[in-house]
C-alpha cells in the first residue's frame, strides 16, 4: 500500500511517499514543491497542482493523507494555504486516489504522542519510524511523511476496531 502524505502551502507545498508491506513501513521518496516567489498566486497554485498530478502518475499511490489547515495568522495566509490545500485535493482527485483529512494535532500525536511536538520532534520522530537515520528531507516533506504515516496508523486502527473506511 502506497501512500501519498501532502503538506500544503502556497510558496512550499511538502509531499511524501510511503509504502506498507506487512506491517512494515517504507520511505519511497519525499520533497517539495517550491513555487516561483514572484508569480500570481494562480500561476503557483498552477504550479503545485501540475507536479503533483506528475508524482500521483509516477508513484500510483493508493490512498493520499492531507493536513487540515490549520488556525492562521490572518485571513489572507488562511485564504492562500486552502487555495494549495484545494489543488493538492484535485490532483488526487483526478488520479482517482481516495483523500483522508487529518489535523495537525492529531498527525503529532499519532507520531509523537503528543498534539503540540514541535516540527523537529515530528522530524525526528518519522526518520526513526522510516528507519532512515541521516534524512535530507526539508521540514514540509518531513511534516508530509508524518501525514501519511498518521494514515496508515488510523487505518490500522480502524480495521483493529472492525471498521473499514473507504472514503476521507
Amino acid at each position: 500500500m502506497i501512500v501519498l502524505g501532502i503538506d500544503p502551502g502556497s510558496r512550499v507545498t511538502g509531499f511524501g511517499l510511503i509504502c506498507e508491506i506487512s506491517g512494515q513501513l517504507s520511505l519511497i521518496d519525499a520533497g517539495t514543491i517550491r513555487t516561483t516567489p514572484d508569480a500570481a498566486m494562480d500561476v503557483r497554485l498552477g504550479q503545485i497542482f501540475f507536479r503533483l498530478v506528475e508524482i500521483i502518475s509516477q508513484y500510483q499511490p493508493a490512498y493520499s493523507a492531507i493536513e487540515n489547515v490549520f488556525q492562521a495568522r490572518n485571513p489572507a495566509s488562511a485564504l492562500k494555504l486552502g487555495q494549495a490545500r484545494g489543488v493538492a485535493i484535485a490532483a488526487c482527485v483526478q488520479g482517482r486516489i481516495p483523500v483522508f483529512s487529518y489535523e495537525p494535532t492529531m498527525v503529532k500525536k499519532s507520531i509523537v504522542g503528543v498534539g503540540r511536538a514541535e516540527k523537529k520532534q515530528v522530524a525526528f520522530m518519522v526518520a526513526r519510524l522510516l528507519e532512515v537515520s541521516k534524512p535530507d528531507w526539508a521540514e514540509d516533506a518531513s511534516d508530509a511523511l508524518a501525514v501519511a504515516i498518521c494514515h496508515v496508523n488510523q487505518q490500522r486502527f480502524l480495521r483493529l476496531a472492525g471498521q473499514n473506511r473507504v472514503h476521507g
